[in-house]
């Protein structure tokens, strides 16, 4: 069993650094300059754990920053990733209550927290029923793309809570995951979880995953999402916009998992949602490049986005 992804001590934030895996290591973090650095750097990631972040971020601000300094604080988490939509959506639930004071803060932080775990369970629940429903019975071949596992959120994970709720009813064959370049999330983090949970499992080079699924070696695809636009558009870890094509090309479902916090009203369409540019360093040295850390799947190419309250078929 791995550790929460992040949790609150009493006086800190506690996090795995998912910079360390698959070595499982915690740091902590006392102060909104090193939250918002651990952010930048993805000690902390996955848009479920970063909505928890913002939350508890606002907790530091207050006991840290004073109030002077609070908005301008709560202002540099909610921007510290600018693709993921709950991030700032935490920094405003915990925010909300800081007219009752800072033990109100606590509590809707440490709510955040806890509703995410029960979100991520639900969606299993759903997206296991959903992938019942729509590929019949018998084991599934499943793929995935970047993490979005109990290490993406608090406990469970979402695209991999649905594998982890079809595991427990023997019905994963194995999960394909893409190793999800540049930081290789999938093989540093997806491959530890579904190891750790006994599900079987390969890892594939990004540029293989359309084939994979081209060849007939899988049944569903399973993503999670930093942001799902009002129309269905959904952001995720760059690379999966060619797995929701090979998907469509192939007839097989291309689901996305994720809380209801990750779906945002406010932006239309996939036209409007930033997409963060990471630094060159992080794919070659020396020259230049475009290091976009996330694309958008258009809702057509969606078969339905699964949250812990919905089935949504946007297409």
């Amino acid at each position: 069993m791995l550790p929460r992804t992040i949790d609150w001590d009493g006086e800190r934030i506690v996090l795995v650094d998912q910079t360390a895996l698959p070595d499982v290591r915690l740091t902590s973090v006392t102060g909104v300059d090193g939250l918002v650095d651990a952010i930048g750097r993805l000690v902390v990631r996955g848009a479920p754990a970063l909505g928890v972040a913002g939350a508890l971020g606002v907790v530091l601000a207050v006991r840290t920053v004073g109030p002077a300094g609070l908005d301008a604080a709560c202002a540099r988490i909610a921007a510290a990733r600018p693709t993921a939509a709950n991030l700032a959506v935490g920094v405003a639930r915990a925010r909300a209550a800081l007219p009752a004071g800072p033990d109100a803060v606590l509590a809707a932080a440490l709510a955040v927290r806890d509703e995410d775990i029960a979100a991520c369970h639900a969606i299993g629940a759903r997206g296991a029923a959903l992938l019942g429903e729509l590929c019949g019975p018998g084991p599934l071949r499943l793929h995935t793309h970047c993490n979005a596992g109990a290490l993406a959120c608090v406990e469970w994970g979402t695209a991999l809570g649905v594998v982890r709720s079809l595991h427990g009813l023997g019905r994963v064959a194995h999960v394909v995951a893409d190793e999800t370049r540049p930081l290789l999330q999938g093989a540093r983090i997806t491959a530890v979880e579904l190891a750790a949970i006994g599900v079987p499992y390969r890892v594939v080079v990004d540029g293989a995953g359309a084939s994979v699924i081209a060849r007939g070696l899988v049944d569903a695809v399973v993503v999670g999402a930093d942001r799902v636009a009002a129309n269905g558009d959904v952001a995720n870890k760059i690379g999966t916009y060619p797995l929701a094509l090979a998907a469509a090309r192939a007839g097989i479902p291309f689901l996305v998992a994720a809380p209801e916090s990750t779906v945002d009203p406010a932006t239309p369409d996939g036209a409007h949602i930033v997409i963060e540019e990471r630094a060159a360093d992080e794919v070659v040295h020396g020259h230049p490049a475009w290091n976009p850390a996330f694309d958008v799947t258009p809702h057509d190419l969606v078969t339905a986005v699964v949250t812990e309250a919905r089935v949504w078929r946007p297409g």
